[in-house]
Formats: C-alpha cells, sequence, structure tokens
C-alpha cells in the first residue's frame, strides 16, 4: 500500500509537472507552484525531479532547485521509517 502510494503520487507529480510545461507555451491557466510544492512533499518528489528534468520545467526557479531535492530528502526519510 505504502509502494502504491508513492508510485501514483510520482507519476501524478511527474504527469503535472509536464501539463504546466504545456501550458507554460500556450500561455494558458497554470498549476500553482504550492500544488506542484505540495506533491511533491506528499510522496511524489521523484516525479517532480524528472519533471522538472526530462520537461525542463522550473529548472531556473530557485525555490524549486532548494526545495525539490529537500521533498526528496523528506520523502526518502519519511519512507524509511514507513517500512521499518
Amino acid at each position: 500500500m505504502i509502494w502504491g502510494w508513492f508510485l501514483g503520487m510520482n507519476l501524478l507529480t511527474f504527469a503535472l509537472f509536464g501539463i504546466d510545461k504545456q501550458r507554460a507555451k500556450q500561455k494558458k491557466y497554470r498549476i500553482a507552484e504550492k500544488i506542484l510544492f505540495a506533491l511533491s512533499l506528499l510522496g511524489g518528489s521523484v516525479g517532480a525531479l524528472l519533471g522538472m528534468q526530462i520537461f525542463r520545467h522550473k529548472t531556473k526557479r530557485l525555490s524549486f532547485l532548494i526545495g525539490i531535492p529537500l521533498c526528496f530528502l523528506f520523502n526518502a526519510i519519511l519512507l524509511s521509517l514507513l517500512l521499518k
């Protein structure tokens, strides 16, 4: 169940990074940064990191360059505690 949660959150977060990048290119309504950060913190940090690299999205924003790896660290600690 824990692995399913993390897998789902990462797939969702990755997809939303891609969707937000497309919306940015088309100058359409965007996904709020706080939503992207919240999903990353709730288990989607790997998806966020991959989305940043693959879609080249949010890679120049210092808040994402620092915040997403911190979310990853938090997720790794949380996952290790949950699996004990």
